[in-house]
């Protein structure tokens, strides 16, 4: 199982020391969230001073941006950093789409099909050459000229990742993505009973096996190297289920554990602002349900029999810096 850390999204200085670490210390890959700053900046930087690391968005705003802008900027990093980099999208939610970025909203799993597509169809016709002709209900490319057309990229086309929760964008992600980023607001049996099943109808449709794609997640982790950072990591992490299950859309994860429920009273108290009451009502066996619990070294073994022979890699976020060799032991824990 490989493991991904966190790239800060803001700070030249930082991105080059926290890309280095990561790199140092063993992990696998760096991923930048879209959250108050760009998601693509940092990675060119980080790029530029590691060698191997590998380097992606966890995740982009696809609907804040045409199929052009990222086939461009997806071939661009990926030139730069001689095929290290892996383009995560996801769709945000109808307000912020349509409020925040001032871009339509609708369908979301059918237009995200059709936007993963057409920007397959701009890299086939820069690298195989190929008339750009894309059509769809959402999307439609059809002109590329020689003075816009950068050539093949000589180091191929980035796999696209889509993080999806329901069912639908699930199967969009099993269909016409390389892999699927799993919500951190998910458990083992809902994974195995309903995000399993449909990629597995993706597959169907695209002919393809699970052998051609990657399951990966930012996973909850609750850890820490004392007393002080296991309280710390436990109230946060309760806090933080209690703020993803009062959204509607993750209201089905809760109803397959018989915790339907507790999403409405979740989404009452988020719209009070009442944030440490949320995280109260979090009992310990949902914490158990979403979260592993263990010391840093106890953590591989948790994942690997949590999530093992279904996730390919993880993303989680660990106080690694007040003891790099400590932290390089836990990491080699999850190839052993």
């Amino acid at each position: 199982m490989k493991v991904d850390g966190g790239i800060p999204a803001a700070g030249i200085d930082e991105v080059v020391r926290v890309a280095k670490e990561l790199e140092e210390v063993g992990y696998d890959g760096g991923l930048s969230a879209e959250t108050n700053h760009d998601p693509f900046f940092p990675l060119l930087v980080a790029a530029e001073h590691t060698e191997s690391l590998q380097l992606g968005t966890g995740i982009a705003v696809a609907f804040a941006r045409s199929p052009m802008t990222l086939a461009n900027i997806g071939y661009d990093l990926q030139a730069f950093s001689h095929g290290r980099f892996r383009l995560g999208l996801g769709s945000q939610i109808k307000p912020h789409i349509e409020k925040r970025f001032s871009m339509p909203w609708s369908h979301p799993a059918a237009r995200m099909r059709e936007l993963i597509l057409a920007v397959r169809a701009i890299w086939d016709c820069w690298n195989k050459r190929t008339k750009l002709e894309f059509r769809g209900e959402f999307y439609r490319h059809t002109l590329m000229t020689p003075f816009f057309d950068p050539g093949p990229n000589p180091f191929g086309d980035p796999t696209i990742q889509l993080a999806a929760v329901g069912e639908k964008m699930t199967e969009v992600a099993g269909e016409v993505a390389d892999g699927v980023i799993l919500h951190a607001f998910t458990t083992e049996r809902y994974v195995r009973e309903v995000t399993v099943p449909a990629l597995e109808r993706g597959f169907a449709k695209a002919g393809k096996t699970r052998a051609d794609f990657e399951i990966s997640g930012p996973m909850f982790v609750v850890s820490g190297t004392n007393d002080e950072e296991l309280e710390r990591a436990l109230r946060g992490t309760r806090e933080q289920i209690a703020f993803y299950g009062s959204t509607p859309a993750y209201r089905g994860v809760l109803e397959l554990h018989g915790w339907g429920d507790l999403q409405d009273e979740l989404n009452t108290l988020s719209k009070r602002g009442e944030w440490q009451a949320m995280g109260d009502l979090i009992t310990e066996e949902i914490l158990e349900a979403f979260a592993v619990v263990a010391a840093p070294e106890d953590v591989p073994a948790a994942m690997l029999a949590r999530y093992g022979g279904i996730v390919d890699r993880l993303q989680f976020y660990a106080p690694y810096r007040s003891d790099p060799e400590r932290w390089k032991q836990v990491l080699a824990g999850f190839r052993a």
